[in-house]
């Protein structure tokens, strides 16, 4: 993704040509807002993040604003009740969390016409339903970047959750900054199959660690790929959210996402009446992303790496996808010179080289 837009100045900049359709709240009433969390409010990952940016909106709004959160709601059939009620119960602005959350809020959307939908890492818009994601693989990239550097066996470890394109560009990113330093490392990637599962998470990194893996990262929720990785002596990354207090001899830094001007600038705009249907995707520039303080055991040349290679994202002059780009077969993604369009980093599908295994179906 390359639409290097000011979207932290105004979601207006990045919104389709569709006019708002939501009228202004009566200037007295607070403006309602229900969020629906995939995951515990305390995972400390994904959903812990997600209720850091309420918690800033509501800070940044006051009485302007009255939000509330259902957590743990199943992707599927409990979903599309929970986001209906909430719909029903008098909320403006409903925020869905989780990919899985797509189908669902869309079909509630097109029966609540007066109220916003916005929903996180998914590609389906409408008159009353807009999507929002960070460019989160651009952190973990910089995470691969360090990886490398401190790997000494040559390999590292992904705790990866659901297959899907938000998950695999991920692992890709963090492949690919491994090898901006070391051509030759190895990815290894175990699948629990859950967004938040303690249990799994630290039995995939049990695994990984003893199948030659000293350096991991994760796209779950929890701590326990962390703290697996200090019990032996290994490093890893937080995720989503600053997890050093967890783990803090292993952790390296965390590619953390900042939803909190998100949400407030969201809000702002439904009670304004502005609010317009956008597809909104941020990253280190915008300030979406931002990567927690380094771990004082990273060597200062690999710090030094690490924020050049942190200020040429910020500057546009490097992209995690840029050619050229092979997958695992050989065969050429992006030629030498481009970066991969958006649309493909959106939906990409594939293993580059260098990741081992093979895509789950």
């Amino acid at each position: 993704m390359n639409r290097r837009k000011l979207i932290a100045l105004a979601i207006a900049a990045a919104s389709l040509s569709l006019s708002a359709v939501i009228p202004a709240q009566a200037a007295a009433d607070p403006l309602k807002v229900a969020f629906v969390y995939v995951g515990p409010v305390g995972d400390a990952g994904w959903t812990y993040a997600h209720e850091q940016g309420r918690l800033a909106m509501e800070k940044a709004m006051g009485d302007k604003v009255k939000s509330t959160y259902v957590e743990n709601v199943p992707e599927g059939a409990d979903a599309e009740r929970v986001i209906r009620k909430l719909a029903a119960d008098g909320n403006k602005l409903i925020f869905t969390t989780s990919f899985g959350f797509m189908n669902p809020t869309e079909k509630v959307a097109k029966a609540f016409p007066n109220v916003v939908f916005e929903h996180a890492t998914g590609f389906k818009t409408g008159k009353n339903m807009g999507v929002y994601e960070t460019r989160q693989y651009e952190g973990t990239y910089l995470q691969g970047v360090i990886a490398a550097k401190m790997s000494k066996s040559g390999v590292i470890g992904f705790v990866g959750s659901f297959a899907v394109p938000e998950v695999i560009r991920n692992i890709n990113a963090y492949t690919l900054g491994a090898q901006s330093v070391n051509p030759n490392i190895k990815t290894k990637v175990i699948w629990v199959n859950s967004w938040y599962d303690p249990a799994k998470e630290r039995q995939a990194a049990e695994t990984l660690i003893a199948q030659g893996a000293d350096v991991l990262t994760q796209n779950t929720d929890s701590p326990a790929t962390l703290q697996v990785a200090q019990e032996k002596g290994k490093f890893a990354f937080g995720w989503d959210s600053d997890m050093a207090r967890f783990a803090p001899k292993a952790h390296l830094t965390a590619s953390t996402n900042y939803w909190g001007d998100f949400y407030t600038r969201t809000a702002q705009a439904v009670a304004a009446g502005t609010w317009k249907t956008a597809e909104v995707r941020g990253g280190l520039m915008e300030g979406m992303v931002r990567m927690s303080p380094l771990n004082a055991a990273i060597p200062a040349d690999t710090a030094k790496l690490f924020e050049e290679k942190k200020a040429a994202i910020i500057s546009g002059k490097l992209h995690p996808f840029q050619g050229p780009l092979k997958d695992q077969s050989g065969a050429l993604k992006v030629a030498a010179g481009a970066q991969m369009a958006e649309k493909d980093v959106h939906g990409m599908n594939f293993y580059v080289q260098g990741v081992e295994g093979s895509i789950p179906k």
